[in-house]
């Protein structure tokens, strides 16, 4: 575990504290969270299908809040097609995508939006799964389409592409 992080055990709750926020995260009261000596140890009850899951699914939650305050995480869209763009409005998002109006995306609390082009968007948080999520409703204003390949997409994906009509 870094320096710079606090980390707060409590009864089926964990709370990290570093320097560029603070989470917590309620847990399941059948694992276990013990700290000792800078490190964090989950143990399970028993070997049953259910608790090895949620064992695995504790760790993983709690190795993301400590990632998440130390360095943040960050997902990077890409807009294509002609005319589609983005800007930023103060610390929302305004994408023209085609439609007779433009479209905007308001920033919800710990998250960060930045436009380094007009075709690239990045979506900045701490908490991993936050910044998914508003990543995701981003490019569902306008999924990639498989003929063309316009729309937004994550940076990296490969979007199937159809032949379409023959003449």
């Amino acid at each position: 575990m870094p320096e710079a992080v606090t980390v707060e055990v409590g009864p089926g709750r964990v709370a990290v504290k570093g320097p560029k926020g603070e989470l917590a995260q309620v847990l399941s009261t059948d694992m276990k969270v013990e700290q000792s000596d800078g490190v964090l140890t989950v143990d399970r009850p028993t070997d049953r299908g259910e608790h090895r899951a949620l064992h695995g699914l504790t760790r993983s939650l709690i190795a993301n809040m400590v990632e998440g305050v130390t360095e943040g995480f960050e997902r990077r869209l890409e807009i294509q097609g002609v005319g589609y763009r983005a800007q930023l409005k103060g610390k929302d998002l305004e994408l023209a995508l085609g439609y007779s109006h433009p479209v905007s995306v308001e920033a919800p609390d710990g998250i960060e939006f930045e436009v380094p082009q007009p075709t690239e968007i990045v979506v900045r948080g701490i908490d991993k799964q936050l910044v998914g999520q508003v990543a995701a409703d981003i490019r569902k204003r306008r999924p990639p389409e498989p003929y063309k390949g316009k729309g937004i997409r994550y940076r990296g994906e490969h979007v199937a592409r159809k032949v379409g009509k023959r003449a």
